[in-house]
């Protein structure tokens, strides 16, 4: 049987943060859903009735997402200690031309950020890292589109040394589920060059963030 809107945890999520920011919710209307193949619900966009502490209605729409992940892998080579980046290689709905990202995906019905982020990591880049290998840069979510939905992005890094040749084993693979229509192919290049490519604006900051935390200041005058 479908997830009730009302039933899903993102949507108490979203829910429980306006109203512990002290919003007055009258109602919420669904105005359209997607489910996943079990029937949880995926996404939603829904009109929202609701009164701010100061006495104002709010924008109504928000696009319902949750919390996702973002996770930054660099390469480390043994050899010349040359950071490489491993990005993710697809089409994207916003206009459909070839964009490059860093791994990334929901939590959905979870709530552990770093198992979800080493999962995306495996699923679109065929690389197995660890929860301890990770390191998460932001505590609290970031909002990337404050304006019109609810999503709640948590960044990680992690930082693999390989040899040249383990490297090269995992540019240009085919990766993806194809049932989620994910058509993925990884894209090892340079750190500077792989930036240069990143037009998704959470994507450029994570490696902003990474070089600020990892304290790579040469690296960083290169961007």
């Amino acid at each position: 049987m479908p997830e009730k809107l009302v039933d899903a945890h993102k949507y108490k999520l979203w829910k429980s943060r306006l109203e512990n920011n002290g919003l007055t919710i009258h109602r919420v209307d669904e105005l359209y859903s997607r489910r996943t193949g079990n029937g949880d619900v995926l996404f939603s966009l829904l009109y929202t009735d609701a009164t701010t502490p100061e006495g104002n209605k709010i924008p109504p729409i928000c696009f319902l997402k949750g919390e996702v992940v973002s996770v930054l892998v660099c390469f480390i080579e043994k050899e010349t200690r040359e950071k490489n980046l491993l990005l993710v290689q697809q089409r994207r709905i916003c206009d459909g031309s070839m964009t490059y990202e860093h791994p990334a995906g929901m939590l959905d019905s979870e709530s552990d950020a770093a198992g979800v982020a080493a999962r995306e990591v495996f699923e679109e880049t065929g690389i197995r890292v660890s929860r301890e290998q990770l390191v998460q840069v932001n505590k609290e979510p970031y909002y990337p589109s404050t304006g019109t939905s609810d999503e709640a992005m948590y960044m990680f890094y992690c930082e693999l040394e390989l040899s040249r040749q383990e490297i090269s084993k995992y540019h240009n693979q085919t990766q993806g589920l194809i049932s989620d229509h994910e058509y993925i192919k990884t894209w090892v290049v340079p750190f500077a060059e792989g930036h240069r490519l990143i037009t998704n604006v959470n994507g450029l900051l994570l490696d902003y963030l990474y070089l600020k935390n990892t304290g790579d200041w040469d690296l960083l005058k290169q961007l």
